[in-house]
């Protein structure tokens, strides 16, 4: 072990548990990834990813003698900082519910040691949760010290399908709490911050990277960094979609209109994409979240309400855009193309296509979903929801009377309209990802522009 090298735990084995572990591990330290399930942890240690993360796989086998996998919670009396990387789900408010960051931090308390060690918060979590772990620590802690076990919050910027480009070249470290704690997390990301570190082959620096900014601050405003960061880009998304709305009712185009807009360096183009909103398990989450948050100060956050009823109505959009098309649906073959939210990873979490397939199903229609990746996960995950699982785009399409492209994944954006066409017995594509970019024979409807020029559909 190198003098600069730290043992780290990391509790929760999810996206950002996985990315968190395999970024410190190729970084040189020492990290054991603890689990309460126990399938997840023999999965990991035979060398099995139980989640879809481009390049992952390989960054985790070319660290795996810096690692180790555990249901156990022992190698946090060694470690010198424990990372909380647990799920926040929403409730039905939109309160984040605090069970699993609770449960992590009860656990882990009773293994603290005599040595100074920092627990940081690295899960998504309301505004206060540091004071209430450290409260958690006092309580469940025989040795606990407030010189020694100290909380910080350092929230993720991940963005899914690019998560190991974001670690290991990020625009900005957050980190919040303690100087002292603070201090120890610099000796930690020194190689990331100083950019010391042999690039993995799945992940090269880019030429024009230098080093990330580090914003050091407090608790409270390290955890309302994440949030009003999450919230933002669901308000640029929501943006676009509302004027999309508008730009198809007087003949303008989206996408010129957001690159005319973007050009603007206070604005910017990215996340001005219009379609079928945003999904995931962030943007929803974290914007409900300040919106409760709001609501137990008395505050009211009408624009942040209204970027997710933005979102919500963006699904009914693409469902009536093939009602204009279709009168109606009952008895309808439709196809939904992509079921991810967003294309290389297979997280389903509020993807667009859940809604989709929910709604053609309750109105009559007969639905087939294909995904390049996420069908394995919806099989376990959308149990509940009716429709047949295509085992090809050629399968999915065939007698289909109307696709639905909710995903834009680079297979769909590649497709031979002209070859998968003649087997459809119908002949309308809602385009909700706008990725159609030259005319096909066929009544084609995208978000907040005129498809390009078709020739006229014969059948």
């Amino acid at each position: 072990m190198s003098n600069t090298s730290m043992n780290v735990s990391v509790i929760g084995t999810g996206y950002v548990g996985l990315g968190t572990a395999a970024l410190l591990a190729h970084l040189g330290h020492q990290v054991t990834g603890i689990d309460i399930d126990n399938q997840k942890i023999e999965q990991l240690r035979n060398g099995q990813v139980p989640i879809h993360e481009p390049g992952l796989d390989a960054l985790l086998e070319s660290v795996k003698g810096n690692l180790d996998w555990s249901t156990s919670y022992d190698s946090v009396a060694r470690a010198d900082v424990v990372f909380i990387c647990v799920g926040t789900p929403p409730g039905k408010d939109g309160t984040p519910d605090l069970q699993y960051v609770a449960s992590a931090a009860e656990k882990l308390a009773p293994h603290l040691n005599g040595h100074a060690q920092v627990i940081v918060n690295k899960s998504t979590v309301p505004i206060g949760t540091g004071d209430y772990v450290q409260r958690l620590l006092e309580d469940h802690a025989p040795g606990y010290s407030h010189e020694r076990h100290r909380v910080v919050s350092n929230p993720e910027f991940l963005r899914e399908g690019t998560a190991l480009q974001d670690s290991l070249y990020p625009d900005r470290i957050v980190l919040g709490g303690h100087p002292d704690a603070l201090q120890i997390m610099a000796r930690l990301y020194a190689p990331l911050i100083e950019q010391t570190f042999t690039p993995p082959a799945s992940a090269p620096r880019p030429e024009t990277y230098t080093r990330p900014a580090v914003v050091n601050t407090t608790l409270q405003s390290a955890e309302m960094i994440k949030y009003a960061a999450n919230a933002f880009l669901a308000l640029k998304i929501s943006f676009a979609n509302e004027i999309a709305g508008l730009c198809e009712r007087v003949g303008a185009d989206i996408e010129e209109v957001a690159t005319g807009i973007g050009m603007d360096t206070r604005i910017g183009r990215r996340f001005l994409n219009a379609g079928a909103g945003w999904g995931g398990s962030c943007f929803g989450k974290d914007t409900a979240g300040l919106i409760s948050a709001g609501r137990e100060h008395n505050y009211n956050m009408p624009i942040l309400q209204a970027a997710i009823d933005v979102n919500t109505r963006q699904r009914q959009v693409i469902i009536d855009k093939l009602i204009r098309h279709m009168r109606s649906l009952k008895g309808k073959r439709v196809t939904v193309l992509g079921m991810a939210f967003k294309p290389d990873t297979d997280d389903l979490r509020n993807a667009p296509a859940h809604d989709l397939i929910a709604r053609l199903y309750q109105l009559g229609a007969t639905v087939t979903a294909h995904d390049p990746i996420a069908m394995p996960r919806a099989r376990r995950e959308w149990a509940h929801l009716t429709y047949r699982e295509a085992s090809s785009v050629q399968d999915a399409l065939h007698r289909a009377d109307a696709v639905i492209i909710a995903t834009e994944w680079q297979e769909y954006r590649d497709l031979d309209w002209s070859a998968l066409l003649p087997s459809m017995r119908g002949c309308v594509i809602i385009d909700a990802r706008n990725i159609i970019r030259t005319p096909i024979d066929a009544h084609v409807e995208q978000i907040g522009r005129n498809a390009p020029a078709a020739v006229p559909v014969t059948r």
